[in-house]
């Protein structure tokens, strides 16, 4: 890339294209954004946002559009969204979030909505709002039972939203909960069997959600892993991660297989990546990543490969690796 960057978005237009945006280079946040084409395997800059964000959220619309929304710069907490147009490469903004929010998360829905959950402002967030592409704007819909930040968001396939674990100011959570877009309310599930923030969420071919690694209660750093199965409501812990880490990327793979690369695990950055296969519940080594890295991004190609991007080793890369099943 043009500009080290971490904790920035990543995000696939329809184009085939990928779209990284903002982040951090040291403690400096970043307006910028660049465009990487699979076919070349180059990078081009493209249109600035109107400020600088890191830790924000980057959501592709039905129209084409990519939405990014809250996040931090030197100035303080954003509430503040914008819009990017890939055929004219510029930035527009939108309507913004009722309040100020970072590390949140956004799902977008079957109808072309974007919830958007949690997060922290300062305070501790479990609150939760809409926006509509059709308007610009935002409105409020019901609040999660529990305040919630470093979680993880999974849509399912009967258009319900995962959210799972993540921290509330005072305690790392295992509870997770479902927001139901007919009725706009939230409703508590089974819960995990270990606490954890940091961690990792993929969907399964199957509709189930794993889990993997992340942050426990104490700063303890886990490689443990678990499902959860819409269909019971519950979850079952699945075979463990070789070693343990939190800031990691996990991708689902064509073929079925979940690709999970770099991290950190409280004492080092990781280079290491493994797969999981949800037939046998097992995981297996696979080649490293020619960076330690973690705080990066993952992108799934339309050719199926695994573009890696950014994050930290300690400084901050401008570095991308492409992954590759075999």
């Amino acid at each position: 890339m043009s500009v080290a960057r971490r904790y920035h978005t990543a995000s696939t237009l329809a184009n085939g294209y990928v779209l990284v945006v903002g982040g951090f280079a040291g403690a400096s946040s970043l307006n910028s954004a660049e465009l990487y084409n699979p076919s070349t395997g180059t990078w081009t800059t493209t249109g600035r946002m109107s400020i600088a964000r890191g830790y924000a959220t980057a959501s592709t619309l039905a129209n084409g559009l990519v939405l990014v929304a809250g996040g931090a710069n030197e100035t303080g907490y954003l509430n503040s969204a914008e819009l990017y147009n890939p055929s004219t490469g510029t930035w527009a903004t939108t309507g913004s979030m009722s309040i100020t929010r970072y590390q949140h998360t956004t799902s977008t829905l079957a109808n072309g909505s974007v919830l958007v959950a949690g997060g922290s402002n300062s305070a501790y967030l479990n609150s939760a709002e809409l926006y509509d592409p059709s308007t610009g704007t935002w409105a409020i819909t019901g609040s999660m039972n529990t305040a919630r930040m470093y979680h993880t968001a999974s849509t399912l396939a009967n258009g319900s939203v995962l959210v799972a674990g993540g921290y509330n100011g005072v305690t790392y959570v295992n509870s997770a909960e479902l927001y139901n877009p007919s009725t706009g309310a939230w409703t508590t599930t089974g819960s995990m069997s270990v606490t954890r923030m940091n961690h990792g969420a993929s969907t399964l071919a199957n509709g189930y959600v794993l889990v993997i690694g992340g942050v426990s209660t104490n700063g303890v750093y886990g490689n443990s892993t678990e499902l959860y199965n819409p269909s019971t409501d519950t979850w079952t812990t699945t075979g463990s991660m070789s070693i343990t880490r939190d800031y990691s990327t996990a991708s689902t793979l064509a073929n079925g297989l979940v690709l999970v690369a770099g991290g950190y695990n409280g004492a080092s950055y990781l280079n290491s990546a493994e797969l999981y296969n949800p037939s046998t519940g097992a995981w297996t080594s696979t080649a490293t990543m020619s960076t330690f890295r973690a705080y990066h991004t993952a992108s799934t190609l339309t050719n199926g490969k695994v573009l890696l991007t950014g994050g930290s080793d300690g400084g901050t890369l401008n570095s991308a690796e492409l992954y590759q099943s075999i």
